[in-house]
């Protein structure tokens, strides 16, 4: 769901094309239609090269859906890689594709993949855990200045 590059996007359409009953492409954004999706999903790919919003990956942990995201920014501060997501180190297809393997290692094992989305569902993204730590680290700093 979403939009990106343009080959990327040729790409996903014609897999759709020939794999109607796995592959669903959306190049647009309905929220009701992206909460769904992780919903319904496994896995939710997030071959971001960059620093992406921080928020998608967040939503496929809260619904059980385990993010696969390239090791960058804001994914890898909140997907711990093979606990509540995978995570992939360079930003090539061999490096994703192993992200993808693992994913699929887990998934073939229905004790791992339920552990996996439980621990997932269960992590807090609350202010509270950034609060704690601020205030850890701006009570450090006064500490060493006085």
């Amino acid at each position: 769901m979403g939009q990106g590059d343009p080959a990327l996007e040729r790409a996903l359409l014609a897999l759709q094309k020939r794999e109607p009953a796995s592959v669903a492409v959306a190049l647009r954004f309905k929220d009701v239609d992206a909460r769904r999706i992780f919903a319904g999903s496994d896995f939710t790919l997030m071959p971001s090269r960059f620093e992406p919003c921080v928020l998608s990956q967040m939503y496929a942990q809260k619904f059980g859906s385990l993010p696969i995201g390239y090791k960058t920014g804001g994914l890898a501060d909140t997907i711990v890689d093979g606990k509540t997501g995978f995570l992939f180190e360079a930003p090539t297809n061999e490096s994703f594709l192993g992200a993808v393997c693992r994913a699929f290692g887990a998934f073939g094992s229905r004790q791992r993949l339920n552990s996996m989305r439980i621990e997932a569902m269960a992590t807090s993204f609350s202010w509270q855990n950034s609060v704690g730590k601020y205030q850890s680290l701006y009570g450090d700093v006064i500490a060493r200045a006085a």
